[in-house]
């Protein structure tokens, strides 16, 4: 089981976070919540990362709040700074990992997580990887030329939240701007890698699929594993 840290951020404010770790140290990796918050399963991502050899550590972003009413979820979302929480809060713990000992760490999010993983990749140069799960800031916020650090995507091509033509144009400046990208399409709906998206106050765009959360997840493993260590 994990614990509850603070850390700083950039800016010098503390910020508390779910810290997660291996039964030996290793690489980092920052997770980024859904809009739901920092709850049990997101706790349990950081876990599964632990479990494969990973520091993990998720920031939280929404200071303490957490919801299953998407309504609210909406509200939550709709109040947090996108800006200030991938330059401050994920940088901060990027710099949190890197000063506890890990020598490479890497990013992931999903769903507003996965928008905010994209930004975080503009504005924190200390971060060595990151990985995207089904989730796109609008595309004018995107400064691909600052990304230097290798990424792979999980896209649903049947994502009602994020729509698939949104992950051409994204795709696309990220191959203009000369990023190491992969990203790969999954026949799926939105959170399908999230085994809670089905359920009282879930929004009706979300559905988890077993198989293709399996393979999302083979697949972010031999990535950080390769980019990571």
């Amino acid at each position: 089981m994990g614990s509850t840290i603070t850390f700083q951020r950039p800016d010098g404010r503390p910020v508390a976070g779910y810290l997660a770790e291996p039964a030996s140290p290793g690489p980092g990796v920052v997770v980024i919540q859904e809009w739901w918050g920092l709850n049990d399963q997101i706790r349990g991502v950081a876990e599964r990362l632990a479990l494969a050899g990973y520091t993990a550590l998720v920031p939280d972003l929404y200071r303490g709040k957490s919801t299953i009413a998407a309504e609210e979820a909406h509200h939550l979302m709709t109040n947090l700074d996108f800006g200030d929480a991938a330059s401050q809060d994920v940088r901060g713990a990027v710099q949190a990992l890197k000063a506890r000992g890990c020598a490479k760490v890497g990013v992931t999010g999903f769903c507003m997580g996965g928008a905010l993983t994209v930004l975080a990749l503009t504005m924190a140069p200390e971060a060595d990887a990151g990985v995207v799960w089904y989730g796109y800031p609008p595309l004018e916020f995107v400064d691909a030329g600052k990304i230097q650090s290798p990424v792979l995507a999980h896209w649903a091509t049947q994502d009602a939240a994020f729509a698939i033509d949104g992950v051409d144009a994204l795709e696309a400046r990220l191959r203009d701007a000369g990023v190491a990208y992969t990203g790969h399409r999954y026949l799926a709906h939105h959170a399908f890698a999230n085994d809670t998206a089905q359920g009282p106050g879930r929004i009706a765009v979300t559905q988890y699929d077993a198989a293709w959360a399996q393979v999302a997840w083979d697949r972010t493993l031999r990535f950080f594993g390769r980019h990571l260590g």
